[in-house]
């Protein structure tokens, strides 16, 4: 058994560019030309080669690089009793283009079912050895219940569920399942990403809740209660991390605003194990906020970003984790990119050679910072 764990001190988000032959297979899958086995078997041959790249870079951790799914959380609650999609064309407007998503609403009481995202992690697992360990990504349950108020499906989510109490309940109890599912297939490593938290605050989300009748405190609680209760008698020998952003599509975000209005809530009273925190610009705001973070959390300092191929500074890297440093002990602090590479299948706007260079600058500055850890 691998003696590794995330976070580490140089780590990443989960998710990589899809290779041209994946997207073809499954375009050609969906389109009938190709059956199921064969396009399994093109995703197949592209996780072993990223994995085997990350393990080619040094990196103690491994991911699928999401291979397997479209969309970094839709996929997911497709896998669930109770949750139906469809294809129309509609999709969520980021700061620089409308995001292509999939209708994803209910069609009765949510309930887990086998997962098929566990028989993904069944694939990386094989991959473990004494110097890596696998890690799998799920969107967060705060996510999934999000998803099911938002005003496009509220109406319909009325139909199975009279409050948002009910609903919480039924999404946390699900997800208590599945996170045995994936225990039980030898996963220790799970990460939960959460954009709810980085979608509530600056003055933009105010103003939308404001508009929407929602007291925002109300919200808060409400994101808190559902990931806390997915949360409650996970095996102790499982790391469970939350990774928050403001939404990556195509290199654009959906919103900005600094960490410190949901603070209280997230930093100071999720039960994760560390938090993965976007701070690759001015968007995220300052360090401050993670005074607020609890003693049993590590944090991940998000400071490399993966919309652009920019290189970023190494000095100007090292200096910022410093300046956390004053908010939270440094030992307790990791670096990675702020996000994913391809939260969806279209991806960011970089090649993947200067998406590997990303993660060869995190690693070069992680074995700086923490030579003597």
């Amino acid at each position: 058994m691998s003696k590794y764990q995330t976070p580490y001190r140089y780590d990443f988000v989960g998710s990589f560019l899809r290779p041209q032959e994946v997207k073809q297979a499954k375009a050609d899958y969906s389109e009938g030309k190709i059956t199921k086995e064969e396009c399994d078997a093109v995703v197949d041959k592209a996780v072993t080669e990223v994995v085997a790249k990350q393990k080619e870079l040094g990196f103690h951790i491994i991911t699928d690089g999401e291979f397997r799914r479209t969309y970094w959380h839709l996929d997911f609650m497709w896998g669930f009793e109770g949750v139906g999609h469809e294809q129309t064309g509609a999709g969520v407007q980021f700061n620089a283009e409308m995001a292509a998503l999939e209708d994803t609403y209910l069609t009765g009481k949510v309930k887990a079912k086998a997962h098929p995202f566990v028989e993904g992690f069944k694939f990386l697992k094989q991959f473990e050895d004494e110097n890596t360990v696998a890690k799998y990504t799920i969107p967060a349950p705060a996510q999934m219940f999000q998803q099911m108020i938002v005003p496009a499906n509220f109406e319909n989510t009325r139909k199975y569920y009279a409050t948002n109490e009910e609903l919480i309940r039924d999404i946390g109890k699900a997800y208590q399942e599945v996170i045995k599912q994936f225990y039980e297939a030898g996963c220790r490593n799970l990460q939960l990403d959460d954009c709810t938290w980085g979608a509530i605050v600056g003055d933009a989300a105010k103003q939308r809740y404001k508009n929407l009748g929602q007291d925002l405190d109300e919200v808060k609680g409400q994101l808190l209660e559902v990931n806390n209760l997915a949360l409650e008698g996970k095996p102790a020998d499982m790391v469970i991390t939350s990774h928050i952003c403001r939404g990556n599509y195509h290199s654009t975000f959906f919103t900005s605003g600094p960490y410190d209005s949901v603070a209280d809530y997230v930093f100071a009273k999720e039960n994760v194990d560390a938090l993965f925190l976007e701070y690759d610009d001015a968007r995220s705001g300052g360090f401050a906020p993670l005074a607020k973070v609890s003693e049993d959390k590590k944090v991940v300092l998000g400071l490399i970003t993966t919309k652009s191929p920019e290189l970023e500074d190494k000095e100007t890297v090292i200096k910022r984790i410093h300046e956390a440093a004053k908010y939270i002990p440094l030992e307790r602090l990791c670096l990675s990119p702020q996000c994913g590479f391809a939260s969806c299948e279209i991806g960011n706007k970089l090649t993947e050679e200067e998406q590997w260079a990303k993660l060869k600058l995190v690693k070069e500055i992680a074995e700086e910072v923490w030579k003597d850890a």
